[in-house]
């Protein structure tokens, strides 16, 4: 049986080290930073107890379908619709819920032979694979290095411990000192794991490591980034940072302990490269992300359609243009989600399926370029509505405030109430801190362009689509007739 809300918010009181604004936060299942946040997690998991969909049987266990090792087509699809199920309960604002991580570590265990280099990790990822599925744990991720000089490898930087390194080897595990960025959700995880994604030279070996471990394990601390739940005056007035700020960290690394059991690849730059790309990992990711995407776009859109409707301009042309504009690009992101299922291929060497390898790499480019024309759509469509708004709550409590908005903010068929609520969220959603977090977050979700971008020439089949304008060019040649 998937494990319920309670039992996961009782596991976030472990002592866990997190800053914010200067302060150690205590229990984060009542700091006002992280209560609702948090909450909202519960939920899911209470929501996986009550939604069989969301389940799938291994060896006689009940686990989420994202821990889920998909052996089919039909499977894929199933692990899909449960992602869609999990991103709606969100609206698509948690990018890094439990199922994300919990798809790619079934992606590496999909393929141990990957980690099987002089370093033999193998047995280590599919007994990892298997708690995490079976206790229905939360996986976090931290993968990227600080932005100190990005012109240097870890090892040329002024300190040798700016990025995580391997500083001892012991015969029970490893120590590791340094730092990981953009650590999202990790404050909320039971276990974060920790690699790299881009090639490293040999040379780079000490920084060449990936784990997993507890995030209260000592040594490792959380620097939080500002709390969009702890600024927000109330629900009324931010309805969505107030509940699903999902939040980022600085994650540091001071001599933590790692036993050898929970080493998935160690001193090799090669394997921590491979384990994403040489197994269904990566794709996993990705599968996830557009489907999250595709849900957030298409709540996006409801939010446009319905200010057009508060503003009674709904079924004018130029504002119906607006809306299809909008429909076509949330059915683009339909149509990638789609269509990394449709595309299933069969994993070299294990009795699995994957998402479609070339159009995960499109989404990678196709999301992070919908996601800002969308914003700018509806603020186009919204006007001056979004930014005329009553301070808080507060003004409809004092009957001379509430006098003055029930008269000059309305519209046919909505009330100052109902018109403030309405455009609060879309505020919340469009140009709030929270919203700006969302926007260059989208751009970034699963890295740079001048990553992904060539990515999808290395991974895709560019070789067909010169064939085709080849075969067109051999057709014909000077001496032709007209």
């Amino acid at each position: 049986m998937t494990r319920s809300g309670k039992e996961y918010l009782e596991s976030l009181r472990d002592g866990r080290v997190i800053w914010l604004d200067g302060e150690r936060v205590g229990d984060i299942t009542t700091h006002p930073a992280f209560r609702n946040s948090v909450r909202s997690i519960s939920e899911l998991y209470d929501l996986a107890r009550e939604r069989p969909e969301l389940t799938a049987d291994l060896a006689g266990t009940q686990i989420h379908k994202a821990h889920q090792i998909p052996r089919t087509k039909e499977e894929l699809k199933a692990k899909g619709r449960a992602f869609k199920i999990w991103s709606e309960a969100t609206f698509g604002f948690f990018g890094r819920s439990p199922d994300y991580m919990a798809s790619a570590i079934a992606g590496f265990a999909t393929v141990p032979d990957v980690f099987r280099r002089e370093f033999d990790g193998s047995r280590n990822i599919v007994e990892h694979w298997r708690r995490m599925a079976t206790n229905d744990l939360y996986q976090a991720h931290t993968l990227v290095n600080p932005q100190i000089d990005r012109t240097k490898p870890p090892s040329e930087l002024e300190e040798d411990d700016l990025c995580l390194r391997v500083v001892q080897e012991r015969a029970d595990g490893i120590v590791v000192r340094g730092a990981k960025m953009i650590g999202t959700a990790a404050a909320f995880a039971d276990e974060m794991l920790v690699g790299v994604t881009q090639r490293m030279a040999p040379s780079e070996a000490d920084y060449a490591v990936s784990f997993s471990v507890p995030v209260a394990t000592p040594g490792i601390q959380f620097v939080s980034r500002t709390s969009y739940e702890g600024r927000a005056t109330s629900i009324f007035d931010y309805p969505l940072s107030s509940r699903f700020d999902e939040n980022d960290a600085l994650v540091t690394f001071d001599n933590v302990f790692v036993p050898w059991e929970r080493v998935f690849t160690y001193r090799d730059p090669l394997a921590c490269h491979e384990q994403f790309w040489q197994t269904p990992a990566f794709v996993s990711f990705v599968h996830h992300g557009a489907i999250r995407l595709w849900t957030k776009l298409e709540f996006l859109a409801g939010i446009a359609i319905l200010i057009a409707r508060a503003n009674n301009t709904y079924d004018l042309p130029p504002v119906k243009m607006q809306i299809g504009k909008l429909m076509a690009w949330v059915n683009t992101a339909k149509a990638v989600a789609v269509a990394i299922e449709e595309g299933a291929e069969p994993v070299p060497g294990a009795d699995a399926v994957a998402p479609n390898r070339e159009m995960s790499c499109a989404q990678l480019a196709i999301g992070p370029d919908l996601y800002p024309k969308v914003l700018a759509e509806i603020k186009l469509l919204a006007g001056g509505g979004l930014i005329q708004l009553p301070a808080s709550f507060r003004d409809f409590r004092n009957p001379e405030v509430a006098r003055l908005l029930g008269k000059y903010v309305r519209s046919p068929g909505h009330d100052a109430e109902s018109r403030t609520k309405l455009l609060k969220l879309a505020w919340d959603a469009l140009g709030s801190e929270f919203a700006g977090r969302h926007d260059q977050y989208e751009r970034f979700y699963h890295g740079s362009p001048h990553v992904y971008l060539p990515t999808l020439v290395r991974e895709g089949d560019p070789e067909t689509y010169a064939a085709l304008a080849r075969r067109c060019l051999d057709g014909y040649s000077l001496e032709d007739p007209i």
